[in-house]
């Protein structure tokens, strides 16, 4: 399925891959390892944003590690700033490792496997939006559906994703760089799984949320906003999903630990090119 807004690939906007360690690795001594599967990608850095999220335990052990280019962004944030926030990460200390990207809504965040409690509510990853913008951060902000509702088709996979949008259109309204916000759209049901979407299907979905973004922001929003996908992406799927028009790049699980991470990032720019 071509996207919906036929201008956006003459104003096509830089393709994006990040990276998600989520609670790895288990020890410190695997961090250069980890971070060396990353050097194959600065071939394509000028043409590609790459981002990369550790645990909040490695962050600044990895910060100044990879290869110029390549951004770290923590998996998470609070809206509070610093402060009696057990557990937490303010902005202002991301800021002062010289970070300039946070992550924020992953379906593992937002309770889709029991944690936490209660779930991270659309209005909180809202609020956490306003904040991590407003003190001049970037963030990618994640979408995506369980099982169940992706049984039911496409109208109810975007009904439950457009509901997680809904508290940030003003915000989207109000902001001029429209890179600085990129949506990651996960379908839960593929997260870690090793069953990814089809590309018909997730360039159905990524076309329904522009189209959407398009009548409920401005159509300026819907064609400069990035979209990835995540959900399984991996080198050997990675190029019929690139060729996807409202594909923009990937948010990477596992793949992201391996050497593999640089054969999507090399399909993804062949795709795009």
């Amino acid at each position: 399925m071509p996207s919906a807004l036929t201008s956006r690939k003459a104003k096509y906007s830089q393709p994006i891959v990040g990276g998600n360690w989520k609670c790895n690795p288990a020890s410190h001594s695997t961090l250069p390892t980890l971070v060396s599967n990353f050097e194959g990608v600065a071939d394509y850095l000028s043409d590609c944003d790459v981002y990369v999220c550790p645990s909040n335990l490695h962050v600044s052990l990895v910060k100044d590690s990879f290869v110029p280019g390549i951004s770290v962004a923590p998996q998470n944030c609070n809206f509070g700033g610093c402060g009696a926030y057990t557990g937490e990460m303010a902005v202002d200390q991301i800021k002062d490792l010289g970070l300039d990207t946070v992550l924020i809504g992953h379906s593992e965040r937002r309770g889709e496997f029991g944690l936490p409690t209660p779930k991270e509510s659309n209005e909180l990853m809202a609020t956490k939006l306003k904040y991590i913008l407003d003190q001049g951060l970037k963030c990618v902000f994640c979408i995506g559906e369980p099982l169940p509702v992706r049984e039911k088709g496409i109208e109810a996979v975007v009904e439950e994703c457009t509901k997680q949008l809904e508290d940030i259109v003003p915000i989207l309204k109000e902001l001029e760089d429209k890179s600085r916000v990129v949506i990651a759209y996960e379908p839960v049901w593929a997260i870690g799984t090793g069953v990814t979407a089809s590309p018909s299907q997730a360039q159905e979905t990524h076309s329904a949320l522009r189209s959407w973004i398009a009548t409920a922001v401005d159509a300026k929003t819907a064609e400069g906003i990035r979209i990835q996908y995540g959900g399984s992406a991996n080198a050997g799927n990675a190029k019929e999903l690139s060729e996807m028009d409202d594909i923009d790049g990937f948010l990477v699980g596992g793949a992201s630990l391996k050497p593999e991470i640089v054969d999507i990032v090399k399909a993804l720019m062949e795709a795009k090119k």
